[in-house]
């Protein structure tokens, strides 16, 4: 399969925060939000420049199978990796019989994504 990386997704704990570190701090710009009903959790997408590389703020509230509870670890904050492929379907398929199935497969309003694991457990997102 060819992917190309697309953005870095982190883990935060205090959404508003991140937001306001990322931003007043480094003075990256939001270019985009939205929340995922499948996993329980709210995105936000950052750039430092137009049409530069992504860094997504992913929090999970409380209740959700994807929030790791009251304890937050230094280490943890990697959520996934993306990569853009041609064709999802044949990208996943690929992926399983290498041995990586799929583990989670979200169908938006406008878009579909899915995740393997990295042999590290890393979730690493593909998406056409």
């Amino acid at each position: 399969m060819k992917a190309v990386f697309t953005y870095t997704g982190i883990r935060v704990k205090d959404l508003d925060q991140s937001l306001k570190f990322y931003t007043q701090v480094l003075g990256m710009k939001e270019a985009g939000r939205s929340s995922i009903e499948a996993t329980g959790g709210e995105v936000v997408s950052l750039v430092s420049e137009d049409g530069g590389p992504q860094l997504e703020l992913n929090f999970y509230r409380k209740g959700s199978k994807y929030a790791k509870g009251e304890e937050y670890e230094a280490g943890e904050g990697i959520d996934h990796l993306a990569f853009q492929v041609k064709n999802l379907d044949e990208a996943l398929e690929e992926a399983k019989k290498l041995g990586y199935p799929t583990v989670l497969d979200i169908k938006g309003k406008t878009s579909r994504w899915a995740y393997i694991a990295d042999p590290n457990g890393i979730w690493i997102e593909l998406f056409a």
